[in-house]
């Protein structure tokens, strides 16, 4: 494909320090839980603007590790609904039962008003998720609700590695986040996550429950009901490499943003703006087609015509319309279910050039025009 939606990148003399790291763990025998997990966890405190770090096998464990932590069984956990699966089944996974919230359209955020409304004596923590890298500016009258509730501040920060707002950094804003190493994200081990916190009780339990519940590593005495949610040393290995290198991906996608932002200004397309204050990743750059286009046509005629991927969706349709989240009213959630329905994820990659960038839009733009001479003609 001419522009794939995404696309990994593994430099080759990051590739060689990688596998001659490897090779020293095969040697040792040290697989997990070492030097390398504990290196990758200071790396990503430092990122992240926390005292702790704590390494899991993916960012999902991470969500979960953090609502068992803080004791959200019994409870309830107000989750946007815009997101991916596995946050509100991190929840339930947890014992949690989760109350679904509206979104922001401008930053496809959580709603402020909405948590308001949905706050009770049975929440146990309120999620933000930072959509596409970037972290709503009502971040601050979120953390505010939350204290004088009495409720913990959880951030999904999967999308949003080296991100930040107001200088202070995704990952520092609540009680804790949790990040993910998938390979979509904007910096990949393969497989993983991080917990970033500065709540020493969190940090303590992660650690327990990451390693089966065990007190301690050599340790058959299991104090909590924990699971197999480590990280390996390989993974740990290929994940600090690329923290090394966020710097200058998060640089080279926020060039591939400027030029679409610069391109999109004489179109119908309306990218999602960056709030002041804030500097994005752009693990997505999301844009608002004109009403009424069909999202799957489109992406079928860039791909088949313009050999051009769009990105997946951030998210395609909302959780409280998933069925596996039991009955849930259509219809609650409007401003979710339209912009789910409606928006578009354009490609970016560390290593899309500026040309790249200018045939994406071009297409698009082509794609769309031949989208409504079709409906005309109909």
């Amino acid at each position: 494909m001419r522009v794939p939606p995404a696309k990994i990148h593994i430099p080759e003399e990051d590739r060689k320090q990688i596998l001659a790291a490897i090779d020293g763990c095969l040697t040792s025998g040290q697989l997990t839980l070492g030097k390398h997990g504990a290196a990758f966890e200071e790396a990503l405190a430092r990122t992240a603007g926390t005292r702790h770090a704590v390494a899991t096998s993916s960012g999902t464990s991470a969500l979960e590790i953090i609502f068992r932590a803080i004791g959200v069984a019994g409870g309830e956990v107000i989750v946007p609904t815009n997101t991916f699966f596995a946050t509100p089944a991190a929840v339930e996974h947890a014992g949690g039962t989760v109350r679904f919230a509206e979104c922001d359209p401008s930053t496809f955020s959580i709603d402020l008003d909405s948590v308001r409304a949905l706050l009770s004596p049975k929440t146990r923590a309120v999620v933000v998720v930072h959509i596409g890298g970037i972290i709503t500016p009502r971040m601050p009258d979120l953390r505010a609700l939350c204290d004088a509730a009495g409720v913990a501040l959880i951030e999904d920060a999967a999308h949003a590695h080296g991100s930040t707002l107001g200088g202070k950094p995704a990952g520092s804003f609540g009680r804790a986040a949790a990040f993910s190493f998938y390979p979509t994200k904007v910096i990949t081990a393969g497989e993983g996550g991080m917990i970033a916190t500065d709540d020493d009780a969190i940090d303590e339990q992660a650690r327990v429950y990451r390693d089966q519940g065990k007190a301690g590593f050599t340790s058959n005495f299991h104090t909590l009901l924990g699971n197999n949610w480590r990280l390996s040393e390989p993974h740990a290995i290929i994940g600090a490499s690329q923290l090394a290198r966020l710097p200058e991906f998060i640089a080279a996608r926020q060039r591939v943003a400027a030029i679409y932002d610069r391109l999109l200004a004489g179109t119908d397309v309306e990218p999602l703006r960056i709030p002041a204050g804030s500097t994005c990743n752009y693990y997505k750059y999301i844009a608002l087609p004109p009403a009424g286009v069909d999202r799957a046509a489109l992406k079928k005629t860039l791909r088949e015509t313009y050999d051009v991927g769009l990105s997946g969706e951030v998210y395609e349709a909302p959780c409280h319309l998933q069925p596996v989240f039991g009955p849930q009213a259509a219809g609650t959630l409007p401003v979710a279910e339209e912009l789910c329905a409606r928006h578009i994820c354009l490609p970016v990659s560390a290593v899309m050039s500026d040309d790249d960038a200018e045939y994406v839009v071009d297409s698009l733009v082509k794609a769309l025009a031949s989208q409504r001479v079709g409906a005309e003609v109909s």
